[in-house]
């Protein structure tokens, strides 16, 4: 295959996954030995195993990273640091994408960016919502969700100095019903003290902020 015909074929794919090469391929072989050259010249990159995307200046269609994330771990959806930057609860920019999976616990370093995987079981996969950019969508926690999943995974109580060695503001974003009634879908009385903990935390900035 010419380079300029898989152009012609993928080059408006985000992502492209190899069984879909492979499927126009009249030659499987030989098209396997033209991606491990086209990806030598910087033509392709691979984000894993069967899954690449063309780079630039080659592409033609802008490639969402939060996509890349949803892709790369079927199901999964981004949340802790990440999220937390996304909902403008934290002021560091994270570079990390740190997602939640209910597969097994994966990293992907890739040209695109890192990609983390934590396991969470069945049960407490939920609270995400799609976003979508350029006809790609990703899955992304909601505040209160993200918040819940970061001190889940925290080792340790969730003490003061862990919520305010976070830095967070915007707090006021937060829906203090959904915040409680997310943590006690968890059943663990770690999460139900962070949310009251947070929320507490809150009213002490917000009173702080009116004292000025």
């Amino acid at each position: 295959m010419k380079w300029t015909n898989f152009l012609n074929n993928f080059g408006d794919l985000p992502l492209i996954p190899t069984e879909l090469i492979y499927a126009g391929a009249g030659d499987i072989p030989a098209a396997g030995v033209q991606i491990s050259r086209w990806k030598k010249t910087g033509r392709l990159a691979q984000l894993k195993k069967g899954l690449y995307f063309i780079n630039r200046p080659y592409r033609t269609t802008p490639v969402y990273e939060p996509y890349i994330a949803a892709e790369l771990v079927h199901p999964s959806y981004i949340s802790l640091e990440k999220a937390l930057e996304m909902h403008n609860l934290i002021p560091e920019a994270v570079f990390t994408f740190t997602c939640v999976t209910t597969k097994r616990a994966a990293h992907y370093e890739t040209p695109a960016g890192v990609f983390d995987y934590r396991y969470i079981r069945r049960d407490l996969f939920w609270g995400y919502e799609p976003l979508t950019q350029q006809n790609q969508t990703a899955f992304v926690a909601v505040a209160e969700k993200a918040l819940l999943d970061y001190f889940y995974f925290l080792n340790g109580p969730v003490t003061r100095e862990v919520i305010e060695g976070l830095r967070l503001q915007n707090l006021e974003s937060i829906n203090e019903g959904r915040l409680l009634d997310f943590a006690a879908k968890f059943r663990k009385p770690k999460i139900a003290r962070a949310a009251r903990e947070v929320l507490a935390y809150r009213e002490e900035l917000l009173t702080s902020e009116h004292a000025v």
